[in-house]
């Protein structure tokens, strides 16, 4: 039993891994931020429709009134993968990770007013925390300055996050997760085909590469493993150890791309994770 407790966290160590290198990806890759999307969206959608077709998993949406959280909530996953690649593109890998990373208690905080659950006190400091946090993160709140944009759309993609979890809690537990994932793609290819019309597309076939390994590594593989990891771990066990990816994204980023980070970024980095990490920790209680 503790060699199958350790072999299942050893795969949820490489989920998380596998879905951090989307910092160092959506930093690097040379095109258009809304042309990556629709890349890694189609591109993914394709490798999870194989998986789901060879697994014989059901893909019809069970009731009609479904249809319309579905499509919301794939809405809301474009408006995230978007802005947090811009948060990348504007600010650097550690500080875009960091401020997407306010989404667990941004979650906590909307939960009451989206599904009526009951209201936290300590949420409201946990607020707080998250807040000083990203004002540490900030070198100089300068609304021209790149990193202060790149923060602010990471915040941005936080909340965009925060409503598609709160949009298909409720539908998740009927469905397969690697479904729900692949519909959300479809959604997001859809919504973005009309950028290949009018964005800059030239620099295509040096960057098909690292557009493979975001669409297949990151997308399909590491959300379906990350997805499969419930079936071992709770979710906030799973969200605990997730907590891990700015992390990866940071080293990664040093070695990759030469990001060294600075000390404000391992400060403010810290108090949001330990923020994440505590109610995480509360939520398994």
């Amino acid at each position: 039993m503790e060699n199958a407790n350790l072999k299942n966290l050893f795969w949820l160590l490489v989920a998380v891994f596998l879905v951090s290198t989307s910092g160092v990806l959506g930093r690097y890759i040379a095109l258009p931020t809304e042309i990556i999307i629709w890349f890694r969206s189609f591109l993914a959608a394709i490798f999870l429709y194989v998986f789901l077709r060879f697994k014989k998993t059901d893909l019809r949406i069970q009731q009609q009134k479904e249809y319309l959280p579905f499509f919301i909530g794939g809405v809301f996953m474009a408006l995230h993968w978007v802005t947090y690649f811009y948060a990348l593109k504007l600010s650097n890998v550690g500080l875009g990770m960091l401020s997407l990373y306010t989404f667990p208690v941004i979650i906590a905080l909307l939960e009451p007013l989206i599904l009526k659950v009951k209201f936290q006190g300590i949420h409201v400091f946990f607020g707080i925390l998250i807040l000083v946090g990203l004002y540490i993160l900030t070198p100089k709140f300068d609304i021209e300055s790149t990193q202060v944009k790149g923060i602010l759309f990471g915040v941005f993609s936080a909340f965009c996050y925060a409503f598609r979890i709160l949009i298909l809690k409720k539908h998740a537990a009927n469905y397969d997760g690697t479904v729900l994932m692949f519909y959300q793609v479809i959604i997001v290819s859809i919504l973005l085909l009309p950028t290949l019309f009018f964005m800059d597309v030239s620099g295509l076939k040096t960057q098909w590469p690292y557009l493979l390994l975001l669409a297949f590594l990151t997308t399909a593989v590491g959300h379906s493993m990350m997805l499969h990891s419930l079936k071992f771990f709770s979710a906030s066990t799973t969200s605990i150890i997730s907590s891990l990816q700015p992390i990866f994204g940071i080293i990664m980023a040093i070695f990759f791309l030469n990001e060294i980070p600075t000390s404000n970024t391992f400060i403010g980095g810290f108090l949001i994770l330990f923020t994440v990490v505590i109610e995480s920790y509360r939520m398994k209680k």
